[in-house]
């Protein structure tokens, strides 16, 4: 019998579960592509990536069975080439696409992209485009929360376009006040204002960073609540209107509305309070038939009250703490339902919906937190990631030789452990960054070990602002990185020479010099090595040509050693260059051979 090959396509091919939805493409990069990825090869899926010029090396397109760049250099930005909705459209319809996952940012929550796919005969993972257009709007998610009867931040009714209407709504509210952009999210769009002098500024630049970030400048404002909570609710709905909820995450320590640290579920919240919230998200989103993944997001003040903020129309950066506390692929469900399947097809009714132990995600960004967290770039020098029970990294750009550029968000890879009690889990993603070892760009590690090391985290009592309320978790802990610089040092020593005082300039030690003992088959004799050789392999190559040299090199029966000393340097920490001084004293030796 002849033994049967299989190929990775015959494999896929033989456990093919969708039928008609075979190839899936993301419309984004990083870590999320590669999530999706992941679950769609699961699922015997093909699957198609896209990438920007600037992204021609980053490790996504690599996880997706084709690849193809957005654009010719020059015709997109960097950003620009991931919302080139009609490119990429173009690009899914000539190469077969099925279906398409828009992961977060970038065209994820734009309404108009999801009719475009959808006209394309493509089917959109995610809400229906009229559901993204009603939720992706704040003022019309806020009116429609005020219709359920779901309570809310006192704030403006509709849009606020000039100071003046600014103005009207301190005057009957007061400070403080936050300016938020009615579009998109991500923190993006967002002032808090406490006194009438910032008032100006901080409105212009709200609406400015909107416009910049969402392609639209619309704003609206909220009475800022003092030391809240944020808490939100993972949502999955399919098309016959069923809707279940995933549990609750706090993701209350942030940093410029940026979330920082997530937990699933939430510690110290009260069994009232959390099916409260639970409740209301899956009134909001059977209010609007909802479908597929969501996440509705609610603050919870000092006393127990809940208001309603926004409901986000796609997948969480923070997703996979609710997958580890529940045991559910979110990403694989939003397939199946984009594909038509019912939650009980998929075994998913709420009653069945149970969690276990505690979960907490960290996001790993190439941050300087000593400089106010200032993006950094360069190249990853050295990259040793956590393992071990209990931890999960979800990456996209954490490998040795990566190259960090300032085009995209700094997250470098969000790493998510589980535990039996928050306790637990906070020991074991405390003892994962510990694991980390990171050369090259700096990261945000340090202040994460310390946050998570903080008193009022440890007893889950941190509120939204609680970083920029906290100067004392900028005591960061400071890593020795003892390999490295022992490494440069030594290298910039074999280069430089020595800077102590005194020993500047060639090195102090005048002895004579060794000279290996080369003996020559034409005598018993030593050959000199200092006096250049009166006949040698560069006579031939000079006097009779490269064809001559190399027949004589393969008519030689003995051995030949080429020295390789002389050139233009690998590179390596323990650098090979050798300067002129160092090559003159080798020439003749050289020459000899």
């Amino acid at each position: 019998m002849h033994e049967r090959e299989h190929s990775v396509d015959s494999i896929r091919q033989s456990s093919q579960i969708f039928g008609q939805f075979e190839k899936l493409m993301v419309a984004n990069r990083g870590e999320i592509a590669i999530r999706v990825f992941r679950t769609a090869h699961e699922l015997s899926m093909k699957t198609v990536a896209i990438f920007s010029f600037e992204d021609r090396l980053s490790m996504h397109r690599y996880k997706a069975d084709e690849a193809y760049q957005v654009g010719s250099q020059n015709v997109y930005t960097p950003v620009g080439a991931y919302l080139a909705q009609d490119e990429i459209i173009r690009i899914a319809k000539l190469r077969g696409v099925t279906m398409i996952h828009p992961g977060y940012g970038f065209l994820a929550e734009n309404a108009g992209f999801a009719r475009k796919v959808e006209a394309a005969g493509i089917t959109f993972i995610g809400p229906t485009p009229d559901v993204i257009e009603k939720m992706g709007d704040k003022t019309k998610a806020r009116e429609l929360a005020i219709q359920c009867g779901v309570p809310v931040v006192p704030g403006t009714p509709g849009p606020v376009s000039t100071l003046e209407e600014a103005k009207a709504f301190i005057d009957e509210y007061g400070f403080p006040i936050i300016v938020k952009a009615a579009m998109g999210g991500g923190g993006r769009g967002m002032r808090v204002i406490r006194d009438v002098d910032s008032l100006p500024d901080s409105f212009e630049r709200a609406k400015s960073e909107a416009l910049s970030a969402f392609g639209d400048g619309t704003v609206f404002l909220e009475r800022f609540l003092d030391k809240p909570r944020h808490i939100e609710v993972q949502l999955l709905a399919d098309v016959a209107g069923n809707v279940i909820h995933l549990f609750e995450r706090d993701c209350s320590v942030q940093r410029r509305h940026q979330k920082v640290v997530e937990v699933a579920p939430a510690v110290n919240l009260s069994a009232e309070v959390r099916d409260a919230i639970l409740d209301d998200a899956v009134k909001l989103a059977k209010a609007v038939n909802y479908r597929n993944a969501g996440t509705a997001e609610f603050l919870v003040d000092s006393e127990g009250r809940h208001y309603f903020i926004e409901i986000n129309p796609r997948i969480q950066v923070e997703h996979t703490i609710t997958e580890e506390i529940t045991g559910i692929d979110i990403v694989a469900a939003q397939i199946h339902v984009a594909g038509g399947s019912l939650l009980s097809d998929l075994n998913l009714t709420q009653e069945k919906i149970n969690t276990q132990g505690f979960a907490i995600q960290c996001r790993i960004t190439t941050e300087d937190p000593a400089q106010n967290f200032q993006p950094d770039t360069g190249k990853i020098e050295v990259y040793r990631s956590a393992g071990g029970n209990g931890v999960r990294m979800d990456g996209g750009a954490g490998y040795v030789g990566a190259v960090i550029t300032p085009h995209y968000d700094s997250l470098l890879v969000k790493c998510t452990c589980w535990g039996d009690t928050y306790e637990v889990a906070r020991r074991k993603i405390l003892r994962a960054l510990i694991e980390f070892r990171i050369r090259g760009v700096k990261t945000n590690i340090p202040f994460l070990q310390r946050l998570l090391t903080h008193d009022t985290f440890m007893k889950g009592g941190a509120w939204t602002t609680f970083i920029d309320d906290t100067p004392d978790l900028f005591r960061l802990v400071e890593s020795k990185n003892r390999a490295q610089k022992i490494l440069k040092y030594l290298g910039d020593i074999v280069v430089n020479g020595s800077s102590i005082k005194g020993q500047m300039g060639e090195p102090a030690f005048k002895g004579e010099i060794l000279y290996p003992e080369i003996r020559s088959l034409a005598g018993p004799e030593p050959v000199d090595v200092r006096v250049p050789p009166e006949h040698g392999w560069r006579h031939i190559l000079v006097e009779k040509g490269p064809e001559a040299f190399a027949k004589a090199v393969r008519e030689y029966n003995g051995v030949l050693i080429m020295d390789t000393t002389w050139r233009d340097a690998h590179q390596s920490l323990l650098a090979t260059r050798v300067r002129t001084i160092g090559m003159i004293g080798n020439m003749a030796y050289i020459f000899c051979l």
